[in-house]
């Protein structure tokens, strides 16, 4: 899942962008209502958390450019004002749900990944390949039995590729659906992190690389994959 945090407090922001990172979810943080629209033009989004009083554009009309666009992206806006009028005009413009400051952070978490369902087709809670499971709702990772430590990112890599059923996915793919904004595939990120994923999976290897193309779990463990 991917979030854009747009909050023109920077240390409220950043402890939302942290904590949702801490819950294996790509964060990116916007300050000002410009910003979180460039934002919005150069990648996809699953859930937008939007502060509704922002410099610039404000909650308002982000809220306005994700209707006209037909973007995907489901909203929670955060606002200082709790009344049914002011839930029920953010309503009328596009958001999704409402949160009103101070907030349990909990609360936000689990708003966002309800929301994070919704702005994508239902897919399986578990998914298994090769001796491999992955319990998406838990945060678990098994193989053949055995639990896996895996950090943040390497979860988010190996619950891709088993997600794409053998499909090949590319670097810049994994960046995308894995990293947050900044991360270049140039870093290394994903060659690092598929490393130590591959060393915590065990022999017989089960992600095989594809010259030229990207990565994919094979249906065979050990059958090409290196």
């Amino acid at each position: 899942m991917r979030v854009l945090v747009v909050e023109n407090e920077e240390f409220l922001a950043d402890m939302i962008g942290a904590g949702l990172r801490r819950e294996a979810i790509a964060a990116d943080i916007a300050h000002d209502g410009r910003e979180a629209l460039a934002r919005l033009r150069l990648g996809a989004y699953d859930v937008l958390v939007l502060d509704r009083d922002l410099p610039g554009p404000q909650g308002d009309e982000i809220c306005r450019h994700i209707v006209e666009q037909g973007l995907p992206t489901r909203v929670l806006v955060l606002t200082a004002a709790g009344t049914v009028h002011d839930r029920a005009a953010g309503s009328g413009l596009g958001a999704d749900d409402h949160l009103t400051k101070p907030f349990a952070y909990e609360e936000l978490v689990a708003r966002v990944l309800a929301l994070g369902r919704r702005a994508r087709p239902a897919l399986p809670p578990v998914i298994e390949r090769a001796g491999v499971t992955v319990d998406t709702a838990r945060r678990l990772a098994v193989r053949d039995g055995r639990p896996l430590a895996l950090s943040r990112q390497e979860f988010g890599v190996l619950e891709v590729l088993l997600r794409a059923q053998g499909a090949v996915v590319s670097g810049d793919d994994l960046i995308e659906e894995v990293w947050e904004e900044h991360t270049s595939y140039r870093t290394n990120a994903v060659r690092v992190t598929l490393s130590t994923l591959r060393a915590k999976l065990g022999d017989p290897p089960v992600i095989e690389s594809v010259p030229g193309a990207g990565y994919r779990v094979s249906d065979e463990p050990g059958s090409g994959a290196v």
